[in-house]
């Protein structure tokens, strides 16, 4: 075999394993864990719920109910968190030949409106999405985090009990769908276009003195959705499917991911804690993101309304963003009504103290949704924290793994 050939064979084969083959989730589960805590030592935790507030401000805007004009969609960090997502899960679908415009029936496009609304309502609740409110919370060392899982749970199983309904007693709109493909050369030509433009993207912002920030930004996001893309990694499933398959393995690999940034991010705090004054507030303003007042009733009602959104919509917060990338209509519908709920909503808590998106002070003092729980401030500490959250996340990977073998937890149909 000439020299050519050998190198173009190998091409293939990489080229099959980057962007065609479904990755695999514990190693996505890994990435996504690693890529989390890059994004919080270069700027903050990451989440969707900031993407989709940030654009519902806009169309209320452009409607004239809101007097000022929000932040611009390329200034904001959440908006480009946002769009570097939905770009990256774009480029992996056009080069894996996975987009096309996914036209659901016609009933789905009301299910499309009443997810988002609950999304919406829900991440309000609990201080963020299923990453802000959840995954990002538990790995930032919030108490937080707990009460959206438990609340998550709950939402999941009666989610999947009302669809068991639905498709046992409602028959209209089940027609209506239909699916647009696009020539792989088309895809192609897309993807290269959008890889061109999310490092042209970057490049601008590095060139930009108080906009630098955002270049990393862009391309760790973009990272992130390509991966989940990838791997159709969406955290909802781990919820939802050892209830109604028995499968466990989202389960487990987000149990992973949660112990794995949980550790980065113990690390990360000795490393920052280190650089400020301690006459000065002790914690890095990095961290304070998802150290929110929703241990309570606002993280367990908030993730339930989640969790039940999620099911409607057939994605979380980011399995709704990299799906979006793929070319499902339904999600396109799902974001707008996320986002307008999410901020309608959330305006109502508006003068709640502490429930703002950067604050820290006060964190022993309560809210009206919950408490705040920094868990190493308490007894805990930083190792019994860390330790707390091993336990935890080992107790959920028991308990679906038992049940993946035993069925005793699957919802019956």
């Amino acid at each position: 075999m000439g020299e050519g050939n050998l190198f173009g064979n190998t091409f293939k084969k990489l080229y099959k394993a980057m962007c065609q083959d479904e990755w695999n989730p514990y190693m996505i589960g890994i990435l996504i864990a690693f890529f989390s805590l890059l994004m919080m030592a270069w700027n903050r935790p990451w989440g969707a719920t900031g993407a989709v507030r940030n654009w519902a401000d806009w169309i209320l805007y452009g409607l004239g109910t809101m007097g000022d004009a929000p932040k611009s969609i390329l200034e904001s960090d959440g908006s480009v968190i946002g769009i570097g997502f939905v770009g990256g899960a774009f480029l992996s679908a056009c080069l894996g030949n996975q987009f096309a415009f996914r036209f659901p029936p016609f009933r789905e496009y009301i299910k499309a409106i009443i997810a988002g609304i609950l999304m919406g309502v829900g991440a309000a609740l609990a201080g963020g999405c299923n990453v802000g409110g959840f995954y990002n919370a538990i790995g930032n060392l919030s108490a937080s985090g707990f009460a959206m899982m438990l609340g998550l749970v709950l939402g999941a199983i009666v989610g999947l009990k009302a669809l068991y309904w639905e498709m046992e007693h409602i028959t209209w709109g089940s027609g209506g769908s239909k699916t647009v493909e696009l020539p792989f050369a088309v895809q192609l030509i897309l993807g290269l276009l959008a890889f061109g433009s999310l490092v042209y993207g970057a490049y601008c912002y590095a060139g930009n003195v108080g906009l630098s920030y955002l270049s990393g930004v862009l391309l760790i996001a973009a990272v992130l959705g390509y991966a989940m893309q990838r791997g159709r990694w969406c955290m909802i499933q781990g919820f939802r499917e050892p209830h109604m398959t028995g499968d466990s393995t989202l389960a487990k690999s987000v149990a992973l991911s949660v112990f794995l940034l949980a550790i980065g991010a113990v690390v990360l705090h000795q490393i920052f804690d280190g650089f400020n004054d301690p006459d000065e507030l002790v914690h890095s303003t990095h961290f304070v993101s998802y150290v929110r007042g929703t241990f309570g009733w606002g993280g367990v009602v908030g993730g339930f309304l989640f969790g039940i959104g999620a099911m409607f919509a057939g994605g979380c917060g980011t399995g709704t963003l990299w799906r979006v990338g793929e070319g499902q209509i339904k999600l396109w519908l799902v974001v707008p009504f996320f986002g307008l709920a999410n901020t309608l909503f959330k305006s109502r808590f508006s003068g709640i103290e502490g429930f703002g998106d950067w604050v820290y002070e006060g964190i022993t003092d309560s809210s009206k949704l919950g408490e705040f729980v920094y868990m190493p401030d308490t007894f805990l500490g930083y190792g019994g924290t860390l330790a707390l959250i091993g336990a935890a996340m080992a107790a959920w990977y028991l308990v679906v793994k038992w049940n993946e073998d035993s069925d005793k937890l699957i919802v019956p149909m």
